[in-house]
């Protein structure tokens, strides 16, 4: 069977969900419609042997009551989280196995967005599959966690192999490097980052995947402890201590009415 490799799978204005496939079957990671993975699975002539949920919000988990009307395969997913359709419930140091694709998962909880996020690593590939936790350029939304758990969280992302490739799933990667520009001004690799990654827009191109070696450079919330965007926070008025965790709490309320 062929090589395993990832097909890009838009959606909505700008979700990627994804299909993991080896030229004859196919995993669909957060499908959140089912419609656009049916179409790509028919274009590539793949079969769907398994669905893998990150977390329970609609535009990752929408399509997967269509999809199962169309293939009886096991649901992946949060064991703390209330989806429809999960057979195979997930906590951390759980393996998810896909005999077909020959593919091995590991997965990690990673709350922040949500309260029962996880995130799915392919170590042998060096493919992440984080949802909605680290985007490129920044991270999700605190809808339920607490910023001590979402920092948490990117930090054991951050551990992850320099050269492990980010699909995260969404295309917000140039309104986070305008955030990332003005909270960590100067930055060198962020400025080269964000001419390549306009490039890639301008072209049509996903700019996702990224690499964990990348955001660790240039993602400020994975830089948060930097004294320079720590600086840029207190003299915004929107830092008064210098504890870490205050620090990424800040920078989240500033990304969240960012324009």
């Amino acid at each position: 069977m062929g090589i395993l490799s990832v097909l890009p799978v838009p959606a909505f204005n700008d979700n990627y969900l994804w299909l993991i496939h080896n030229g004859k079957y196919a995993a669909a990671i957060d499908p959140g419609d089912a419609a656009p993975i049916l179409a790509a699975l028919d274009t590539h002539k793949l079969s769907l042997v398994a669905i893998l949920l990150t977390h329970h919000h609609a535009d990752h988990v929408g399509g997967v009551q269509n999809l199962l009307q169309h293939a009886k395969i096991p649901v992946f997913g949060p064991r703390s989280e209330n989806i429809a359709g999960v057979t195979q419930p997930l906590v951390e140091g759980d393996q998810v196995r896909i005999p077909e694709l020959a593919l091995n998962l590991s997965v990690l909880d990673v709350p922040g967005h949500t309260s029962g996020h996880i995130a799915y690593v392919a170590q042998q590939q060096r493919w992440l599959f984080c949802g909605d936790t680290l985007f490129a350029g920044g991270c999700g939304r605190l809808f339920e966690g607490t910023p001590a758990q979402m920092a948490a969280s990117l930090a054991k992302l951050a551990n992850l192999p320099d050269d492990m490739q980010v699909y995260c799933a969404h295309e917000y990667t140039m309104n986070n490097l305008r955030f990332a520009s003005a909270a960590d001004p100067g930055n060198p690799a962020l400025l080269a980052r964000i001419a390549v990654e306009q490039a890639k827009r301008d072209h049509g191109q996903p700019t996702v995947p990224s690499t964990i070696g990348l955001e660790k450079a240039t993602n400020p919330f994975l830089r948060y402890r930097e004294p320079l965007i720590q600086a840029r926070l207190q003299a915004a008025g929107r830092l008064k201590s210098n504890e870490p965790v205050a620090a990424f709490a800040a920078l989240r309320e500033w990304k969240d009415n960012f324009h």
